[in-house]
């Protein structure tokens, strides 16, 4: 059987962790090692390990994860002073869930990269 990845966890309340969104596709949480002032990761339900799992049918699912980023970055405050949405994609990148989220890097100036 393949472990679960932590967001499985959570979703299965094996972990506690204060969702700030949740619909029935996705949900949403704060990064606990935050790299700005606003750090939210954006999680499918559905697991998929890394960016190149993804199926054409995945499509809808990825489209409401950019949705829900853009709401919470106006919701936190941080969609008119500016934002970074970033994959990471396996091990070069930085990639330590295998299991794809979205995030929401904000509310300070950001270091170009």
């Amino acid at each position: 059987m393949e472990n679960k990845s932590v967001f499985e966890m959570i979703l299965a309340g094996e972990i506690d962790s204060d969702k700030i969104y949740e619909d029935e596709q996705i949900f949403a949480i704060h990064d606990i090692n935050p790299v700005a002032k606003v750090h939210i990761l954006i999680i499918p339900k559905k697991k998929i390990p890394t960016i190149n799992d993804l199926l054409e049918s995945d499509k809808n699912l990825i489209g409401s994860m950019f949705i829900c980023a853009k709401n919470l970055a106006k919701e936190f405050g941080i969609d008119q002073t500016g934002y970074r949405l970033l994959f990471n994609t396996n091990a070069d990148a930085m990639q330590t869930v295998f299991h794809i989220h979205l995030h929401l890097i904000g509310g300070e100036k950001l270091k170009n990269i």
